[in-house]
């Protein structure tokens, strides 16, 4: 069944491209000046065309043999790489255009010319012996349009928005069953609450426990909440770090289980947590006991909830098992309806209505199902399409076919140019998060962008095919910003389509990659895990070899990579696409990558690269290069200008200075992440960049160099469609002439259509009118850095779209007043992120009474002489003062209620008003509020988070009743600070889990009364304290971390004697530590030594066996006594 559908898909896609390139002047001309024989061509074009019309047909039975047709459309890419080269070297010759091209096609090149007309002939016996094929295979000829109907389908969808969908159908029972769950105090506490959601693909697993997870109630129930999607590759240490990742939200290297288990113990020992482990699939429980072993540390109450389609996986983890039923039939209407008619106010008549409720009776109520089968019909608007879909064959399917049919029709609808593009994505994993551009980028560097539409480039034509199969349902908008996702069950469909043509390595069976392969993708971290890449050589005519993990460097090299690139630069001359992202250590590309003449995409980003070689300038079809993060790379090379047909060039964060000469000679170039000037102006102009139809993002860097403004003016920015741009002058430059860089800066205004705009280091002392007016009326993010020179702000109250503003080291600006606002009525009317960092000079701040109306978050760091703001501009969400010194707030002030998150650092004049704050969930303050002696907390009803550091005349907290929302209290180098709630530490703070009391000589005692008894980790520098931990524990309590700071001595005494529950220790910044005793650390599983560098011996006995995680840094003497036998520390 795979190769039905990839035969008519396939075929008339890449047909498509072959019929362009046959139907072009170019290509006859080439023919008749090579003195070529005119009838092969003609017979190529007129078989090709028999192979078309048999396409629709080839879909629906066995027409398996398409690589003939691949091998036809090589030739011809091959035929179109000569005919570009000869125009590039003819026009480097000093000769007339005409007499030069004359010259090249009659004087060179017989060899080709033979070696052309003998591969032509092969093709059309290949060719020839596939159109034979229709009579046995019993192939219909037919206009083959991508629609199983044989209708013409449109191409251009009904206009949608895509909104995040707030409503689940039919699962309101599943949702409270699942509440109740997760609320129950009857569990038994001494296991972990497990609770498996288990169903067929497609019933909507994942959409429900999304739903639960992100529900307002779950925020306050759980200390601790975490996504995780496991998926069908379960590997102990990968599913554990990834769950630590979720937790910490950082990166985590390590590759040391044991070492990743301490820390995941450390994270949630005494937390209550929520965790979702989304898509489980191993049924092996031995690993999922492995994996469990750490979570089983977390507070009771802790709660894990699993999507599986597999029932043995819930019994194997030992958890509860909620069996997800299907929609039933109204509800499944209702999903239905709403996709078919999604955004339309019509209604269905009754004969619609009738046929779309058969169609759901056959979608058997699997909500994957029907959104899709209703979005496809929302593209229908006759009943005899409706009709169609209802009476289709593939509903009856066989069973052994895991592939849904409802999906499988959706497919068969799809135009041939979706399909491709759709099948395509069998290139990457299950659970892959798309990057939109990225992907479009691929499909150009494949081909698959040919449908020509007048007024459209072919960037725009790839964003209507992306946004064509996310509004059929093909793609799901990922909960990462601009990510998308496709679900499990579709991408099954595009590897069932594709079937042989991609192969991912360790996610498709086997160790033997099929010669008929031409897609292969990888994950440089499974390198070292498949043995079959010496298999990869027999695919001889693969066209994508693609490293599917973006933005991420791997420095080790193995050596099945290193062979395997020699191996590509050698022996794979058809790859279109080559992506060695994020392999560091490749350090060079050999020349051998000028013999890729059907390379369309190159990407090298993020490798240890210092140059390329001149003859990658021989790549005459090169579409794409990318060389982001290759910190080494210094400078293009000098022929760039031969790749004419080169439209993305990238090489952020490399060392390049300087552009090419001739580099205005790349007409097609579309994007291009940088420019960069070089103080040789008459070399490279920044006049190049007016000829260049530019998109997305640009940074011009060096502008100090530009002696003419004019030049500037014609860089053409204004009519460029730029989205994001960077416009940086060198950091220290001392300018000669202010005028001048305004002028430049003048001359640089882009398009009302720029949405970011960053302008650093500028020379100028004012900024020119359109930097505020309303030409960028779609600006959403300003950035004014480092431009020491301007005197005062622009008006840029008057952007009205204007969301986010950072200014940041604009050393003149003294006060900031009326002209900062503008005339408008309303100023900063959009504005909701406001950032002020090291404005050195500045003092004063007027606020205009009508402005900010949406002002939610406000930064102002390092301004050390600004002394305060207006009330008005404390009526926020989040605020964040740091290192102003003489910055005011006084403690008078009543409207600052709507705060929810208060860091202060380094500002000793600040002081907390005294009013009720009904939302702050978070405060820190630290170095600041010299005046506050009393905490009062009785004003912070829901804070969960309190930190106060370097007080330095804090004296108590008080607080008048219980405070049930306090879960972490931090009271640090606070040297007045004395007492806590007189009812004592248990009463007043019952919820309490976290508690740091550090260098606070004062507190010498636990108040009466215990301490809280849900307290699992604290933090101690006082010896009184840690002795007295033991006396102030009540029996209940579980206090199962502790970590021990700054103190003082040589070795703990006598009574010093932890508490029993206690499993993990850090001894951190004790200098004088020489030896640990015995008797410290009993019952502990882990121990952790942090800069004690004069610690040499561990207890004479040796550690308890019950230590299973040591881990040690800083402490050099009793590092070199500390080894294990295999060497590690």
């Amino acid at each position: 069944m795979a190769a039905e559908l990839v035969g008519g898909a396939l075929l008339s896609a890449f047909l498509q491209v072959a019929f362009d390139r046959l139907a072009s002047p170019q290509f006859v001309d080439f023919f008749r000046r090579r003195k070529l024989d005119n009838k092969l061509l003609g017979n190529l074009n007129i078989m090709l065309h028999s192979i078309n019309v048999l396409a629709h047909d080839a879909e629906q039975k066995q027409f398996t043999d398409s690589h003939a047709v691949f091998d036809a459309e090589d030739l011809l890419v091959e035929i179109d790489y000569e005919l570009t080269r000869s125009k590039v070297e003819a026009q480097s010759e000093p000769q007339t255009f005409t007499y030069k091209v004359s010259n090249f096609f009659n004087s060179t090149f017989n060899s080709f010319n033979k070696k052309i007309e003998s591969e032509m002939k092969e093709v059309l016996e290949k060719l020839e012996y596939l159109a034979k094929q229709k009579g046995a295979l019993g192939l219909k000829e037919g206009n083959y349009s991508g629609d199983r109907s044989g209708g013409k389908v449109s191409q251009k969808l009904p206009s949608s928005s895509l909104v995040v969908e707030s409503v689940i159908y039919g699962r309101d029972a599943d949702k409270e069953m699942i509440f109740n769950w997760l609320t129950s105090e009857n569990e038994n506490h001494n296991h972990l609450s497990i609770l498996s959601i288990v169903g067929m693909g497609g019933l909507g697993k994942t959409t429900l426990a999304q739903h639960v997870y992100n529900d307002p109630k779950m925020e306050t129930k759980f200390d601790i909440r975490a996504w995780v999607c496991v998926s069908d590759h379960f590997d102990i240490l990968t599913v554990t770090k990834t769950i630590l990742e979720a937790i910490t939200k950082s990166k985590d290297d390590s590759e040391d289980l044991e070492m990743v288990h301490g820390r995941l113990k450390e994270k949630l020992s005494g937390k209550k947590f929520l965790l979702i482990l989304d898509d489980v699939w191993s049924e092996r429980r031995e690993e999922w006991e492995a994996v469990r072993t750490p979570l089983s540390y977390g507070a009771p109450g802790s709660r894990i909830l699993v999507t599986t389609r597999v029932e043995k996986v819930a019994h194997n983890m030992r958890s509860r098992v909620h069996r997800l039923k299907q929609l039933e039939e109204d509800e499944g209407w209702t999903v239905f309806e709403e996709q078919a008619l999604k955004g339309d106010d019509v209604e269905l008549n009754v004969e619609k209505m009738e046929i779309g409720r058969r169609i759901v009776e056959k979608c058997k109520g699997l909500p994957l199902a029907l959104k899709t089968i209703g979005s496809l019909l929302r593209t229908k608007s006759s009943i005899l399409d409706w009709k169609s879909v209802l009476e289709s064959d593939i509903w009856d399917l066989q069973k052994e076919v895991e592939i849904m049919p409802a999906l499988l029709l959706s497919y068969q609808h799809l135009p041939s140019h979706l399909k491709i593009c759709f099948a395509y994505c069998a290139l990457f994993p299950k659970d892959y998060e798309f990057d939109k551009t990225e992907l479009i980028l691929l499909w150009m560097a494949e081909g698959f962008l040919h449908h020509s539409q007048p007024n459209k480039n072919v960037e725009e034509i790839g964003e209507q095919y992306f946004d064509d199969l996310l509004t059929r349902s093909f793609f799901l908008q990922s909960s990462s910003e601009m990510r998308f996702v496709m679900h499990d069950l579709l991408n099954d469909l595009a590897k069932y389509v594709c079937a042989d043509f991609c192969f991912r390595l360790k996610f498709d069976k086997g160790n033997c990659i099929p010669k008929t392969t031409r897609h292969f993708s990888f994950a440089f971290r499974d390198v070292g895990y498949f043995d079959g890449f010496g298999s990869l050589t027999d695919a001889k005519r693969l066209r994508s070899f693609v490293q599917i993990t973006n933005n991420t460097v791997y420095s080790a090299f193995p050596y099945q990579i290193e062979i395997l690139i020699r191996e590509l630069f050698s022996k794979f001359k058809f790859l279109r696409v080559l992506s060695l992202t994020g392999i560091y250590g490749l350090k060079e590309v050999p020349d051998s990558v000028g013999d890729f003449k059907h390379l369309h995409s190159l990407d090298l980003s993020y490798t240890s690269i210092q140059k390329l070689p001149d003859l990658i300038c021989l790549l005459y079809n090169l579409l794409i290069l990318r060389l982001n993060g290759c910190f080494y790379f210094k400078e293009l090379p000098l022929s760039l200008h031969k790749l004419t047909k080169l439209r993305c060039l990238e090489f952020e964060r490399t060392q390049v200075t300087k552009m090419p000469m001739h580099f205005g000679e790349l007409k097609n170039l579309h994007v291009l992440n940088m420019f960069c000037l070089n103080g040789n102006n008459e070399v490279i102009s920044i006049k190049q960049l007016g000829g260049l139809n530019l998109h997305g993002k640009l940074s011009i860097n060096e502008l100090q160099n530009i002696v003419n403004p004019l030049d500037a003016l014609e860089a053409n920015l204004k009519n460029k469609p730029l989205v994001e741009l960077n416009l940086i002058w060198y950091r220290n430059q001392i300018p000669d002439d202010p005028r001048k860089e305004k002028k430049v800066l003048e001359n640089l205004q882009p398009s009302n259509q720029l949405e970011r705009l960053s302008i650093r280091s500028y020379c100028g002392t004012q900024f020119p009118s359109w930097v505020s007016d309303n030409s960028l009326s779609n600006l959403v993010f300003l950035e004014l850095k480092d431009c020491k020179y301007c005197l005062y702000l622009p008006p840029l109250g008057l952007l009205s779209s204007l969301k986010t503003l950072v200014i940041k080291g604009l050393d003149g600006i003294v006060s900031i007043g009326a002209e900062f606002y503008g005339s408008n009525s309303s100023s900063f009317k959009s504005l909701e992120i406001l950032k002020f960092y090291n404005m050195r000079e500045w003092e004063e701040w007027e606020c205009k009474t009508t402005s900010f109306p949406r002002l939610l978050y406000l930064f102002i760091i390092q301004c050390r002489k600004l002394k305060g703001l207006s009330e008005q501009l404390l009526r926020l969400k989040v605020l964040y003062i740091q290192s102003c010194p003489n910055f005011i707030i006084s403690e008078h002030i009543e409207d600052m209620s709507a705060l929810e998150l208060l860091r202060t650092r380094s500002c000793p004049l600040v002081n907390i008003p005294m009013t009720h704050y009904d939302f702050i969930e978070d405060m820190i303050i630290f170095s600041s509020c010299d005046s506050l002696s009393i905490f009062q907390l009785n004003l912070f009803p829901v804070l969960r988070v309190l930190c106060l550091s370097g007080c330095q005349n804090l004296q108590r907290i008080s607080q008048e009743h219980a405070h049930n929302y306090l879960k972490e209290m931090t009271i640090r180098e606070c040297p007045q600070f004395e007492s806590f709630p007189s009812e004592g530490l248990s009463a007043a703070f019952p919820s309490l889990i976290e508690l740091r009391i550090i260098d606070c000589p004062k507190v010498e005692k636990f108040p009466d009364g215990g301490l809280p008894s849900k307290v699992k980790y604290m933090c101690l520098s006082s010896l009184k304290l840690i002795a007295s931990l033991r006396e102030n524990l009540d029996v209940n309590t579980c206090l199962q971390s502790l970590t021990i700071e700054n103190l003082e001595v040589e070795s703990f005494p006598d009574e010093v004697l932890l508490p029993p529950s206690l499993t993990s220790l850090s001894i951190n910044h004790c200098p004088n530590l020489k030896k640990l005793d015995y008797k410290v650390l009993v019952n502990l599983s882990s121990l952790t030594l942090i800069g004690c560098g004069n610690l040499q011996f561990l207890p004479e006995e040796g550690l308890p066996k019950s230590i299973s995680s040591l881990y040690t840094f800083g402490c050099p003497l009793l590092e070199q006594r500390c080894q294990k036998s295999e060497g590690k520390k």
